[in-house]
Parts: C-alpha cells; sequence; structure tokens
C-alpha cells in the first residue's frame, strides 16, 4: 500500500484516502467496527450484500492499511475478532458525516424524484 501512496502528488490527499478507504465495502465495514469489536460471522451478517470472499479481502486490505486490527484467539473452535486501529478510529467523524450526509441525499432524491413525476 505504501508505494501507492508514495506515487500520489503530494497536493492530492484525497485521492491518497480514496486509495485507501475506496470501494462500496470499506467505509460500511469500519463503520461497524466502530461501534465494536466483530468476528467474521456477525460483520458478514450485518451486511447481507457482500460475499464471504470479498469481505475477507477487504478485511485484509483494511488489516495490511493499518485500519483494522485481526485478533486470534487461539482456543477450539478458534475465535477470530476484528476491531478498529488508532488509525481506523480517526476515521469516526468522516463515516458519521457521511452517513448524515447519506440520510439527506437520500431525502433531497426521494423529494426531487416525487416531484418529477
Amino acid at each position: 500500500m505504501g508505494a501507492r501512496i508514495e506515487a500520489l502528488a503530494e497536493e492530492c490527499m484525497v485521492e491518497a484516502a480514496l486509495e485507501v478507504i475506496g470501494g462500496k465495502w470499506k467505509l460500511v465495514i469500519l463503520r461497524h467496527l466502530l461501534q465494536s469489536t466483530m468476528r467474521f460471522g456477525e460483520l458478514d451478517r450485518a451486511l447481507p450484500g457482500i460475499t464471504p470472499r470479498m469481505l475477507t479481502r477487504q478485511l485484509r486490505e483494511l488489516e495490511a492499511d493499518g485500519l483494522v486490527r485481526r485478533t486470534v484467539h487461539h482456543q477450539v473452535p478458534p475465535k477470530v475478532e476484528y476491531s478498529v486501529t488508532e488509525m481506523g478510529t480517526s476515521l469516526r467523524d468522516i463515516t458519521e458525516q457521511l452517513e448524515r450526509w447519506g440520510h439527506d441525499y437520500r431525502k433531497w432524491k426521494i423529494g426531487r424524484d416525487d416531484t418529477d413525476g
């Protein structure tokens, strides 16, 4: 991941941020993990539109980028938990703002579509 970020121009840090948190699922996963530590199955149930393969991939990328911590508890059966790191926690305000914006946009879009009919 470092090489991708280092290759970007200093004046375009939005692109750098999107390189790490862009895509359909990463912020949604982080939003859930910001609320509590979760196991894979809990995340899978909380995100009904994502495949297990994609969830695994996104969690691995978030972990590699330092936003998510994967903790393996050595027991039978094995227990793996996911939580946000300090850097991941720094995205709390952004995810809350995006959620508010999403609500506002949805209301605006629905109201606009109703007047178009």
